[in-house]
């Protein structure tokens, strides 16, 4: 179990602190299963930065491997103990880096969770989620996350957020905007059929969206009391995993892979019609196993969806169009309850995503 406590000394690194006395929760990871929430010191924002009061944020299951310590960028020494998880956020500006920016003081903003170098011909041929330099926040080593109560958000990764989209959408623009694109990935449209495999916070969000794109949806996973909030949702169907092999072979137009198993994609491969199109967004622990000749000879496309930054402004548009994202949510908890929800990632509610008031 991880173990919950309190400190008043900060092992992370901060990007620019302001004077020791000005101090705030975070929650640290000081190693594997070993999550506190500690005063530290409140970030000082540099030119080029902004200080966001916290409102609320999300976790997910990356926050819930990197406590744990089984996450692989560990092993592939991108990440390394303390570090401050957090890459799911919504807040209000309340100090720039410059008079220059002085403008976003007093607006809501979410942020880029990708944080490219710029100069790079990713960055440059706007794709810096792939950028080889990029940080990662609250994952990789270089920025802190927003598991606090304030974070410093590069200017240039801030998004606004209109009045019209609540705090409890806001939060979930940066999952949603991975859901849409994996959605845009399927080439969902009216009259297509698309079968999303696991019934998570990125699965019920893709049915979301592609039900709204006009799609068919059936929404394959394992609690039926997420695949209820499925079909309210509008999935056309729903089934349990263990009823999946009713499913006839080669019957939709897209699969969509939103699980961390790793037979998944092989299933996904044999369900998908020739000619359709395979999106993969899940990680499994393990590596998955496809015969790529049943790939090429069924003429499928199988595309990867690594994150969704290049999707995050199309996200909060929809959300401020009506959309709304937030019967995912399961529960909004503490900032102090967060360690022990690490251990189980699971909310109270029907949803599956767990939000956060650092403020509590």
């Amino acid at each position: 179990m991880l173990r919950v406590s309190m400190s008043d000394t900060d092992d992370s690194p901060t990007p620019n602190s302001r004077p020791a006395n000005e101090t705030m929760r975070a929650l640290v990871l000081h190693g594997p299963r070993d999550a506190r929430v500690d005063r530290v010191a409140v970030p000082q924002p540099a030119l080029g930065e902004l200080l966001v009061r916290i409102e609320l944020a999300g976790i997910c299951g990356t926050d819930g491997e990197l406590a744990a310590g089984t996450m692989a960028y560990f092993a592939r020494g991108l990440t390394h103990f303390p570090l401050r998880p957090g890459h799911e956020w919504t807040g209000t500006v309340v100090a720039a880096g410059s008079a220059s920016e002085g403008l976003w003081v007093g607006c809501r903003v979410v942020g880029d969770t990708m944080l490219g170098c710029g100069t790079c011909p990713a960055c440059r041929g706007g794709r810096h989620h792939v950028c080889r330099q990029r940080r990662e926040v609250g994952i990789t080593d270089g920025w802190l996350g927003a598991l606090s109560e304030y974070a410093v958000v590069p200017t240039r990764f801030a998004h606004y957020v209109p009045d019209s989209v609540a705090a409890e959408a806001a939060v979930l623009v940066e999952p949603g905007a991975n859901a849409l694109r994996a959605v845009r990935a399927a080439e969902s449209r009216p009259g297509s059929t698309l079968l999303i495999l696991g019934d998570g916070t990125i699965g019920l969000l893709a049915a979301l969206f592609a039900v709204d794109a006009g799609a068919e949806v059936t929404v394959c996973g394992l609690r039926p009391d997420r695949l209820a909030l499925a079909g309210r949702i509008g999935a056309r169907h729903t089934l349990t995993t263990d009823t999946a092999s009713q499913l006839p072979r080669s019957s939709y137009d897209a699969v969509l892979d939103a699980t961390d198993d790793s037979a998944s994609p092989a299933s996904a491969l044999d369900l998908v019609r020739p000619g359709g199109r395979v999106a993969l967004i899940g990680l499994a622990e393990r590596s998955s196993t496809i015969d790529t000749r049943d790939l090429v000879l069924s003429d499928v496309a199988a595309v990867g969806i690594l994150s969704g930054s290049p999707a995050l402004a199309d996200t909060l548009r929809a959300y401020a169009s009506g959309l709304d994202p937030t019967p995912v949510v399961g529960d909004i908890i503490a900032l102090t309850d967060v360690p022990v929800r690490l251990a189980g990632l699971t909310s109270s509610g029907p949803g599956p995503k767990t939000l956060v008031d650092p403020w509590r």
